[in-house]
This record gives C-alpha cells, sequence and structure tokens, in this order.
C-alpha cells in the first residue's frame, strides 16, 4: 500500500507543481482585513491516536499536503500521509522545528557535533535544508535519500555566538524565511535573542541577509525576539506570522508580528493592543510551543505548560472560540497542525498525535 502511494505521489507530485516554484503562489489570498470562521462548536476526539514516537517537538502539515514530525529523541524526521501512514523518515540530529517553503524543501532546527582536532567533541544547535522534492523523485523515491544541506551555523555565528540555539523557522509566499535564535547574550548591534532572514538565491542556495531589525531582544511585551520557540507564518502574500515566546520575563507569550510599510519605514508591530483581545492578554498562556492557522484564518496555539495542557483557539481578530484540553486530555501538548477539518495536536508526553474534528462536522 505505501508503495504504490509513493508511486502515485511520485507520478502526480511533477504535474501538479509544475518546473518553476512547486507551488504557484498567486493561489494565495492577500491580506483582506480578519476573518471570523464563526458557528462552531466543540472538538472530539478522533480515534486512535497515532504513536511510534520519542519526545516529538514538532508538527508541519505540509503543502503536498503530507504530515511532518519532529521526532526530537530518536533523531529523526517523520513523513506521514493524513490517513496516518509512514511513508518515510529521514535522520536529523534532535530536531526541534520545522518548516517548508514552496519548493517542497524542509527546513528543520536540530543539532551537528563538531570534532576538533585534539578529538574533542562540541554539539551545537544547527539549521538543515531537505530537498524533499527531489527525494520522492522517480529515480530515488526515499525520503531517507533526499539531500539534506546544513545551513548554520555558519563559521562567523560560531564565533560570535557559539551558545545560540535555533530554536524555531517559518517560511513565506515567495519561499524567503526567517529562522529564530535565542541565548544570553543580548547586547545591542548583534543579540543572541533575535530573527535570521533568509532569501533564496536558487534552489539549492540561500542568503543570510542579517538580522530582522527593531525587534527587542529582551521586551517582557510585543514586539519580542525574548525567547521564541515556535513561528508561523500565513498562507497568504504578506510576511505577517505568529511567534510564541518563552522568556522568563515575557508576559505575551503569543504574539501576532504585522508587517507595514509606510513611507518612512518598514518594520514589524503588534497587530493588537495589550489587552486588546483573548490572544494579547497578558499571561493567558503559561509555555506555549506551537501554533497552527487554518483556511479560515483561526489560530490555534499549544501550551505545553503543565497548569495548561490546552489548545487555545481564536479567531483573527483575537477573540478566544473553543479552546479545550487539561491533563485530562493531553499530558504536553507541544505543536498543532489543521487540515480538512481536522486539528492536528503532538502530544510529546504521550508520544501520539491526538486528531480532533468539530463537532458540527461529524453530523
Amino acid at each position: 500500500m505505501m508503495k504504490k502511494f509513493l508511486l502515485y505521489s511520485i507520478l502526480v507530485l511533477p504535474f501538479l507543481l509544475g518546473c518553476g516554484d512547486k507551488f504557484d503562489t498567486n493561489l494565495l489570498g492577500v491580506t483582506k482585513g480578519p476573518i471570523n470562521s464563526g458557528g462552531d462548536t466543540v472538538y472530539v476526539a478522533l480515534n486512535p491516536p497515532w504513536g511510534g514516537f520519542n519526545n516529538p517537538q514538532a508538527i508541519l502539515m505540509g503543502k503536498e499536503p503530507f504530515i511532518y514530525v519532529c521526532d526530537t529523541d530518536n533523531d529523526r524526521v517523520v513523513m506521514m500521509n493524513t490517513a496516518g501512514t509512514w511513508l518515510g523518515t529521514i535522520s536529523i540530529p534532535h530536531p526541534i522545528a520545522i518548516a517548508q517553503d514552496y519548493r517542497l524543501n524542509l527546513i528543520v532546527c536540530g543539532q551537528f557535533d563538531s570534532t576538533f582536532n585534539n578529538g574533542t567533541k562540541i554539539r551545537y544547535s544547527a539549521v538543515y535544508k531537505i530537498d524533499v522534492y527531489t527525494g520522492l523523485s522517480a529515480a530515488n523515491p526515499v525520503l531517507a535519500n533526499a539531500p539534506v544541506k546544513r545551513i548554520l551555523p555558519r563559521s562567523v555565528d560560531i564565533d560570535n555566538h557559539p551558545n545560540c540555539q535555533y530554536t524555531a523557522v517559518t517560511a513565506f509566499y515567495d519561499n524567503s524565511y526567517f529562522v529564530a535564535r535565542t541565548g544570553s547574550n543580548n547586547g545591542i548591534s548583534d543579540p543572541d535573542n533575535a530573527l535570521m532572514q533568509f532569501a533564496p538565491i536558487d534552489h539549492n542556495r540561500d542568503s543570510a541577509l542579517s538580522i530582522v531589525h527593531d525587534i527587542d531582544p529582551v521586551s517582557s511585551s510585543a514586539p519580542s525576539a525574548n525567547g521564541i520557540n515556535s513561528l508561523t507564518s500565513f498562507s497568504k502574500k504578506n510576511f505577517d506570522f505568529i511567534a510564541t515566546l518563552s522568556g522568563a520575563e515575557v508576559v505575551l507569550r503569543a504574539q501576532w508580528f504585522h508587517h507595514f510599510v509606510s513611507a518612512a519605514s518598514e518594520g514589524y508591530q503588534s497587530q493588537f493592543k495589550a489587552e486588546a483581545t483573548g490572544f494579547s492578554t497578558s499571561r493567558r498562556f503559561g509555555h506555549p510551543s506551537g501554533s497552527c492557522i487554518d483556511a479560515n484564518g483561526n489560530i490555534f496555539i499549544a501550551d505545553s505548560d503543565p497548569a495548561k495542557d490546552s489548545v487555545f483557539k481564536f479567531n483573527s481578530y483575537g477573540d478566544e472560540l473553543q479552546s479545550f484540553g487539561g491533563p485530562g486530555i493531553f499530558v504536553k501538548p507541544t505543536g498543532v497542525a489543521f487540515f480538512d477539518k481536522t486539528l492536528y495536536v503532538l502530544d510529546a508526553g504521550k508520544n501520539q498525535i491526538l486528531r480532533f474534528i468539530l463537532s458540527t462536522d461529524t453530523q
């Protein structure tokens, strides 16, 4: 069955994706203001849950669509279809965050070991790019054989930010992407807590464009780069994104970074004023560690704080909708994904993917 599915994917994907960009970004929406899906009731669980993971930290609904899981303590990324069938794995040391661009490249935050001449090994945080499209080509139909390239750290990063951790990544409609890094050295000129921006040169190469400026590395309010642990872009032709943060002083632990362009400047500002919405309520979250956005613009936040162990849902006005969970349902939800009316919750405590659907969609 798996071989038939992979063969189907190999034969069909090239026709769907064409020879240039793997997806036509003209199909993406443009920003036209908030959307409220309305009419929702409650989420009910679908059985059985999907297991086989070891402390998984991130989940992504790909554009194929395949499901990708950072199976962290098994040192691999798992690829599944939406029926829960495993389609393959690829070895990445300690993966904790994942994104996909519109050329089907996966961008993964993980680790790597550097060995010095005296035999000493040092483990660094790292970022990898995986060419999934090539990995699923007719000549090379195994994910494990997909080309992998380490993007970070560069020599300059090891010299200037030796203890930085790369904690989150997201890609935009033009195949540019941001990588979040965290650390304790947060001077004015080149802080550890920052967003690094990359632009594609071609399918295999990227250009690092330095850090995103005018985002405070240690602020307790928005917009802040203080302990970013997940990033989620919108499927629109804009550069907005949702970030979750774990910095000790941060009170707005989920933030909507709105990209603006004016006659005088360009940059990011908070989409919502503090306390203006449920989304922007101080300390609404304990330890949010993942987010996703559905086709209606609703935002889901996974909160793995033991006092929460919940998934929060907001519309694009920031109003809180159907939040649910608690220790009776989740142990440590670390990520969320959404596709075709189904919410996928990655639970690191249970080492499972739990699935939920609106009760109105079960009738």
